[in-house]
């Protein structure tokens, strides 16, 4: 779950608060585990009681509503969204070791690499929870304790910005954490499942591992901020797409900064290869009907990540950012809504959804 979660978004972000609020670091954190921890965590978990059946979910706001609503948030996580954000920030934070390299040929490279990991799907999960979990949360945590502890400079008292835990709410939408979780919920659902067997229930270990991962990213959000706070100075006129680069040179060194390059391409990698798996097996069975193979809905979403990914990563942010703002607080109400559902037997549904996205784009674009 932590690797899966952990990609693009979940690390330039924190870094991103760090650097900006400053003084009033502990206030953004605290919208940030809100909105990028808590929501998305209570997501899955909400899921779970559809035993990972996202199809039904969001059927509950009506069959075409829900259609439509299953394809938009996977193009967002998926190949217009989130799959090209996480090879667009390897390349940037590769770059500042590397200046030589080109972003078409990078993306290229990159897309293979996850489709020669996505093609055995049943292997995926093995591959992320045993092989790459624990060399990313290393690398990781080195970065942590050297950046904070071993640290020559303080945080700034002072915050450039004026609402501190609002600002981290808001950044907190941009990791698109709760919109992977819906999907990201079926391959943890049927791993636990096949591992529990068909008698016992899996709602206790998602529960179970649901705390461990949000616990471990938890820590990583936190530190994430704090080392950037601790090197705001030496940060100030760095790209948010170079960040974690730029601190792997400042805390590591020129040398032993590779460390952050193998931590940024490990992590984006297993996002990168769940996000793909989902979107690939939605594009088979949901949209062509099984006309179109596995392996080549595969080089459909591949070669979408590969043409958006051209926009670089600050592109890819903007052009989701509106649409972020819109959706989740209506994504945020169907999870409650169908809680209740489940386990209170509330009926009402469509009616709570489609009033706060209608309020939410009142707000946004005519007040």
């Amino acid at each position: 779950m932590f690797s899966m979660f952990f990609g693009a978004g979940n690390i330039t972000f924190p870094l991103i608060i760090g650097q900006t609020v400053e003084g009033g670091l502990v206030w953004a954190l605290l919208g940030l585990v809100l909105t990028a921890i808590v929501i998305p965590f209570s997501g899955l978990l909400s899921i779970s009681l559809y035993e990972g059946d996202y199809e039904s979910f969001f059927s509950r706001i009506g069959k075409g509503p829900g259609l439509f609503v299953i394809i938009l948030l996977l193009a967002m996580i998926g190949p217009f969204g989130g799959i090209p954000r996480c090879i667009t920030l390897t390349y940037s934070t590769l770059k500042v070791y590397f200046s030589g390299m080109h972003l078409l040929t990078f993306s290229l490279v990159s897309c293979l690499i996850v489709f020669l990991c996505s093609w055995k799907k049943n292997r995926i999960l093995d591959l992320i929870g045993y092989v790459l979990s624990p060399i990313l949360v290393l690398l990781l945590v080195v970065i942590i304790i050297k950046g904070v502890f071993f640290s020559n400079s303080d945080p700034v008292g002072s915050s450039h910005v004026t609402h501190p835990f609002f600002y981290g709410l808001r950044e907190g939408y941009n990791t698109m954490d709760l919109l992977a979780a819906f999907f990201f919920s079926s391959l943890v659902y049927n791993k636990l499942k096949e591992q529990q067997g068909e008698r016992k229930s899996v709602l206790v270990p998602v529960f179970k591992a649901s705390l461990i991962g949000a616990g471990l990213l938890s820590i990583i959000y936190i530190g994430f901020s704090y080392v950037a706070a601790h090197h705001s100075m030496a940060l100030d006129g760095t790209g948010a797409d170079q960040l974690l680069g730029r601190i792997g040179q400042i805390v590591l060194g020129q040398h032993a900064g590779l460390i952050v390059c193998m931590s940024i391409a490990l992590t984006c990698l297993t996002t990168a290869i769940a996000l793909t798996v989902v979107c690939a097996e939605f594009l088979q069975k949901r949209i062509t009907k099984g006309r179109l193979s596995y392996d080549w809905s595969l080089v459909a979403v591949l070669v979408t990540t590969a043409c958006v990914s051209t926009l670089e990563f600050t592109g890819i942010v903007k052009l989701l950012a509106p649409v972020l703002e819109v959706v989740y607080p209506s994504m945020l109400v169907l999870c409650v809504m169908n809680v209740f559902h489940k386990l209170l037997n509330y009926q009402p549904v469509k009616v709570p959804v489609f009033v706060t996205l209608s309020l939410v784009l009142y707000f946004q674009y005519f007040v």
